[in-house]
C-alpha cells in the first residue's frame, strides 16, 4: 500500500516508557505515511516512567522508526515537554539529524506558526492569563516561571498542575480549564504576532479559531497516543486531526528495515548524514 505523502506531520505526549502508551498503533500509524518534516511536539519519552524499567520492544521500534525517517531525509524536530523535560538543557542541538529544542516557529503559506509543547501554562491557569496582558511576558518568559514553580512544588513535595501527570491527564477533564489552557496558549501567539499556534500536553485534540481584542490565530493541538491516537497533519496549505480509530491501518504496515536494521546502524546513519550536510554546507561558503 502507498505511503501518504504529508508536509508536516506533528505528534505529542506518546508517553514512550509507559504502561499507556500505545506504541504498537503509533508504529503502525508512522509506517503509513511520508512526512517531509515530523514534529515531535513533547513528551515522546516518558523519563519519569521509565525508572520503572518498563520499555518494551514495541516502544523501541518507535525510537528506530524516528530515525529511520530521519535517515531517508525526513527533517525530524524533537521538541520538548515536561515529561522528557531532561532534554531542555540541549535546546538547538542535535542528535544526529534531530534537532532538539523548546519551541520551533515555522512560515507556512505566509502565516507564522509557533510550535510548542503547552506545560509553560502549568505555572497557572489564572495567573498566566494575568501575566499575558502585558506583552513582554511571552513564551521565555512563561518557561523560566513554568521551571521556577515545578522546582518550588517538588521542594515541598508536591505536584503541579493539571495536566503535569499522566495519570490526570487519563482522568476526567475539566472542560473549563481546557478551555482556559486554549484561550492563553492562542492570546500569547496572538500577542507575539503568530497567526498559527500548535501545541499537546492537554491530551485534548483540537483545530479552532480563537479570538482576542488583538487579534485571532489558529489553535492546534495534537492530542495523544494513550488515548485519543491522534495528530496533526499539513498538507495543501490545510491543517487536519488524523484519528487512529478512523483510519483502516493494519499491522503489515510493518516496514521491513525494522525487523533487519540495529539502532546502532540508524545513529551511525543519521550521524554521517549530518556530518556530509555540514560538510557540504561549509564548502558552500567559500
Amino acid at each position: 500500500m502507498k505511503k501518504r505523502r504529508l508536509e508536516i506531520a506533528v505528534l505529542s505526549d506518546v508517553h514512550l516508557g509507559s504502561y499507556a502508551c500505545h506504541a504498537e498503533e503509533l508504529l503502525t500509524y508512522l509506517s503509513s505515511i511520508d512526512p517531509k518534516i515530523l514534529i515531535l511536539n513533547g513528551d515522546i519519552l516518558d523519563t519519569k516512567k521509565m525508572r520503572n524499567n518498563y520499555f518494551p520492544p514495541s516502544h523501541l521500534k518507535v525510537i528506530k522508526k524516528v530515525f529511520s525517517l530521519a535517515s531517508k531525509g525526513t527533517e525530524v524536530h524533537f521538541i520538548t515537554g515536561n515529561h522528557d523535560e531532561t532534554f531542555r538543557k540541549i535546546d538547538g542541538l542535535y542528535m544526529g539529524a534531530i534537532k532538539v529544542s523548546n519551541r520551533l516557529t515555522l512560515k507556512l503559506n505566509g502565516k507564522n506558526t509557533l510550535f510548542f509543547h503547552g506545560d509553560i501554562f502549568d505555572f497557572s491557569f489564572h495567573l498566566s492569563h494575568w501575566l499575558l496582558k502585558f506583552g513582554s511576558f511571552g513564551f521565555d518568559s512563561l518557561l523560566k516561571l513554568s521551571k521556577l514553580k515545578t522546582n518550588s512544588l517538588r521542594l515541598i513535595g508536591k505536584k503541579n498542575s493539571p495536566f503535569s501527570h499522566l495519570e490526570s491527564a487519563l482522568g476526567e477533564r475539566d472542560s473549563e480549564q481546557i478551555s482556559l489552557f486554549e484561550q492563553n496558549v492562542a492570546k500569547m501567539a496572538i500577542n507575539q504576532h503568530y497567526n498559527h499556534v500548535v501545541c499537546g500536553h492537554s491530551h485534548f485534540p483540537n483545530k479552532r479559531i480563537i479570538e482576542t481584542a488583538k487579534g485571532e490565530c489558529l489553535y492546534l493541538n495534537s492530542g495523544d497516543w494513550v488515548e485519543h491516537m491522534t495528530a496533526l497533519e499539513y498538507s495543501f496549505k490545510r491543517w487536519k486531526i488524523y484519528r487512529y480509530e478512523n483510519d483502516k491501518l493494519t499491522s503489515f504496515y510493518m516496514d521491513e528495515e525494522l525487523k533487519s536494521m540495529d539502532i546502532n546502524e540508524l545513529i551511525t546513519t543519521l550521524t554521517h548524514r549530518k556530518s556530509k550536510e555540514e560538510q557540504n554546507e561549509a564548502e558552500g561558503d567559500f
